[in-house]
């Protein structure tokens, strides 16, 4: 179990004059699950890249366990324990499932928890076990999302940031994937959850963070008892 603590504070981002992120301020520590949702190009994904070092602020600073990480190269934050699961299944299609399992662990802290991760990747995806020798442009979209996650793990995260992890997928699958998830919180990974299907985020998160024109215009903690009719209204509005 990890006790890392992310602060975001105050943070302002864009891409060349668009600003996109307006003053986002939001805190994980332990193993707290926090998800965020709002509607789509208001700042979600800009978030997380900006937490993975992929985006520099324009203002603001990112904090893991009381340090500064804002302007550390991408390379340090993986190796800090913050894995981002981008959205969108970026894998190596021409190399095998082994093969992009293995590359999730370049780091030297991951490297030398490899085979232990390599296990229990396979135990939490049985199909990536089933499929280990097989290019990762031959499986499915579900299973693409599954390897995804398990390249995410095998980066031996002590934060894992999930970007839409069920974009496109069946209800089944969906299914699948919340189940996983939610074994690797209860393994004590600390989890940034993006998702638009409330549901989803309800079942696995702690706390709530609705981003909207760039900034947090809903916090919702656990304690606040909210469920999804009530979030719903707030999102969209009562009729």
């Amino acid at each position: 179990m990890t006790d890392a603590t992310l602060e975001v504070r105050d943070l302002t981002v864009g891409y060349g004059k668009t600003q996109v992120l307006r003053g986002v301020s939001l805190r994980l520590a332990g193993d707290t699950r926090i998800g965020l949702f709002g509607p789509n190009g208001h700042g979600k994904t800009t978030l997380l890249k900006t937490i993975s070092g992929l985006l520099k602020p324009w203002h603001g600073e990112i904090l893991l366990n009381g340090a500064r990480i804002d302007g550390a190269a991408p390379r340090a934050i993986v190796d800090l324990g913050i894995i981002h699961v981008a959205q969108g299944n970026v894998l190596f299609p021409e190399l095998t499932v082994l093969e992009n399992l293995r590359l999730g662990a370049y780091c030297r802290r991951a490297r030398r928890q490899l085979k232990d991760n390599l296990e229990r990747v396979y135990l939490l995806f049985p199909r990536l076990a089933e499929r280990r020798r097989q290019h990762s442009k031959t499986l499915s979209g579900g299973e693409r999302q599954m390897l995804s996650i398990g390249v995410g793990l095998m980066g031996a995260p002590e934060l894992m940031m999930l970007d839409e992890p069920t974009l496109g997928l069946a209800p089944k699958l969906k299914d699948e994937l919340l189940e996983a998830i939610g074994e690797i919180s209860k393994g004590g990974v600390p989890l940034v959850l993006v998702e638009q299907d409330i549901e989803f985020l309800l079942a696995l998160t702690d706390h709530l963070y609705m981003i909207n024109h760039g900034a947090v215009a809903l916090d919702i903690a656990s304690g606040d008892q909210l469920d999804h009719e009530e979030i719903m209204q707030m999102y969209f509005g009562k009729e």
